[in-house]
């Protein structure tokens, strides 16, 4: 009779335990993050440290993490969206609520990456890493060796940098640039000015090597583009590699983002999720990141195991002539999308 009902609690004992915590007894961790984004080395470490098996699958834009995601793509455990489309992911009830601020690691996020406006209270998300999005150009490949300080460099280029520009596959980053250049609000709705950002588009079409948000550092670092609208910390790892390298602060202002930790709907392992997202706020960790992607973050304490480059690297630590140039991603209405995807289905087709 002990026997039968020692059985029978076993079989109830995932229901007892709840969902979440059944699913962490698994050690595994299923982990949806941007390509080139997640350090292999990292990875490693922390699977010896918690004993939580990892396995990654890679996304080159916010729209298609978000899109794969309403089609079904179940069972990821964390997601990295930055800060607007996790907002529009907290409506649309795509995410998980872990209580973030609860994590004994939080305690080591600076302000104001503690009270974000996507996540005041930090209830479904953590910061992971943050940068800016500007212009990277090879010196040697440019007539006098130096370009301006403007967007117009890459919308409207020098005759020796026609078919040798790389641009990003990326909605967002192409229509804000292209918005920033001609003095248009990023969130506009207005069909005239999508169609003057189509224009601007269209006219450099012909200029663009590729549209490609992937293996930009490497693709600089071997002279296959002269000029690439970049993150800063793939011009930083493509920089060790080619020092004739630069790095553009446009005039015209230029995006300044920050990716975020978050778990979806339908995570299988939520509690080996937390581990994980905890482990990273821990600055030695989040440091060996920043270390190897060139990106900096909200981890305070970090900056003591950075490497000497990275805190002397311009385009990392944004100058202080340059630091008004940035301009902090915002969520856009719904009418903004739409003139987006239009621009970029028509550009594209």
């Amino acid at each position: 009779m002990k026997r039968l009902v020692l059985l029978a609690t076993l079989a109830l004992l995932p229901a007892l335990l709840g969902p979440s915590q059944a699913a962490a007894q698994s050690k595994e961790l299923l982990l949806f993050n941007w390509s080139n984004y997640t350090p292999p080395e990292l990875l490693k470490r922390f699977e010896t440290e918690t004993g939580i098996k990892v396995s990654l699958d890679v996304y080159d834009s916010n729209e298609t993490m978000i899109a794969k995601l309403q089609a079904g793509g179940t069972g990821y455990d964390v997601v990295l969206p930055s800060g607007p489309p996790l907002q529009q992911m907290v409506r649309d009830g795509m995410l998980i609520k872990i209580d973030v601020n609860a994590l004994p690691n939080f305690k080591n996020v600076r302000a104001p990456f503690d009270k974000p406006p996507f996540d005041p209270a930090r209830a479904y998300s953590a910061p992971y890493l943050w940068g800016s999005t500007g212009i990277a150009y090879d010196t040697a490949m440019v007539k006098g060796g130096k370009l301006d300080d403007s967007w117009k460099e890459l919308f409207e280029p020098r005759p020796e940098l026609v078919g040798k520009i790389g641009m990003m596959n990326d909605i967002g980053e192409t229509f804000t640039a292209a918005a920033h250049y001609l003095g248009i609000d990023i969130c506009t709705d207005k069909p005239e000015d999508g169609q003057k950002i189509l224009d601007l588009l269209t006219k450099q079409k012909p200029a663009v090597k590729l549209y490609n948000s992937s293996g930009t550092a490497d693709r600089v670092a071997a002279g296959e583009v002269a000029m690439q609208h970049m993150w800063n910390g793939a011009y930083f790892r493509a920089h060790k590699k080619l020092q004739s390298l630069a790095y553009i602060y446009p005039k015209e202002g230029l995006n300044q983002w920050g990716d975020n930790f978050a778990v979806p709907k339908g995570a299988k392992n939520v509690e080996n999720a937390k581990t994980f997202i905890n482990w990273m706020m821990d600055p030695k960790n989040i440091a060996e990141a920043s270390n190897a992607l060139g990106y900096n973050n909200a981890i305070a304490g970090s900056d003591a195991y950075f490497i000497e480059a990275m805190k002397t690297e311009p385009a990392i630590n944004t100058p202080q002539d340059m630091i008004a140039r940035l301009r902090t991603t915002r969520e856009c209405p719904k009418a903004n999308a739409d003139l987006r995807n239009g621009v970029w289905t028509r550009l594209r087709r």
